[in-house]
């Protein structure tokens, strides 16, 4: 097309990942600095629920947990505690087995590979680091792309954007029921992860349209998946 887009068999296809609980094993050492977080402004928030509220941005998780009648003055230095404690974990976070291979399995096949990741940029450089692929990185979002965090889907629409896609030719992997929210809001599909501990059962209901163990299993299924499926229109254009 003259304005250099692309429709059908030659859209431009990609995958969007999640960074937290999907490709970085790092959603309980979140739960465990919002719980200290928390603590030192005097609120007793349970482990369990702190960790089921992971994936939602900082904003949406302290409003959620602490309800319309906190002191709301305190969110913004909650976050930014909750962030200093964070911080102090960096050492020991660790990718998840696999994800810096299927990082570049999807670039391999042809897809457009976008980190659609809501944390702070010192974060994501972290993250980034740990998943060593950034070769097949085409582009990556932080907490300054979108005015709303999950479950609004503003930080995909960023990260679609970032990679030049379009929602129909996109699919997500995330592993937290806000991460199928948001996407469903654009109506990407969602390939659901139970690497951050929400079940499979909970993905499902959530809308994901498949579920694997972690980012190995994914990645052992690439052939017969739906990752494979995205990129095989591109490799069937390219080879008729």
């Amino acid at each position: 097309m003259a304005d250099g887009t692309s429709t059908g068999a030659d859209a431009r296809r990609g995958v969007l990942f999640d960074v937290d609980g999907t490709l970085v094993d790092s959603n309980y050492h979140h739960t465990l600095a919002w719980w200290q977080a928390f603590r030192r402004f005097g609120y007793d928030v349970p482990a369990a629920e702190i960790h089921r509220a992971i994936g939602m941005g900082g904003d949406k998780l302290v409003a959620h947990l602490l309800g319309d009648d906190r002191d709301a003055d305190q969110d913004t230095e909650l976050d930014s505690t909750h962030s200093a404690v964070f911080a102090t974990f960096w050492p020991a976070l660790r990718a998840f087995e696999g994800a810096g291979d299927l990082v570049r399995r999807c670039a391999d096949s042809g897809l457009t590979v976008v980190l659609a990741s809501s944390a702070s940029k010192q974060e994501l450089g972290v993250s980034r680091g740990i998943i060593d692929a950034d070769a097949a990185i085409s582009a990556a979002t932080s907490s300054s792309d979108a005015e709303n965090s999950k479950p609004s889907p503003d930080i995909l629409q960023a990260a679609l954007d970032a990679g030049g896609l379009e929602a129909e030719n996109a699919v997500f992997v995330g592993d937290s029921v806000w991460d199928v929210k948001a996407a469903s809001a654009l109506e990407i599909p969602t390939i659901g992860l139970a690497s951050g501990g929400t079940s499979e059962a909970e993905l499902r209901d959530a809308g994901a349209v498949a579920v694997y163990k972690d980012i190995r299993a994914l990645l052992d299924a690439f052939d017969d998946g739906p990752l494979h499926g995205l990129a095989e229109p591109s490799s069937s254009a390219a080879n008729p």
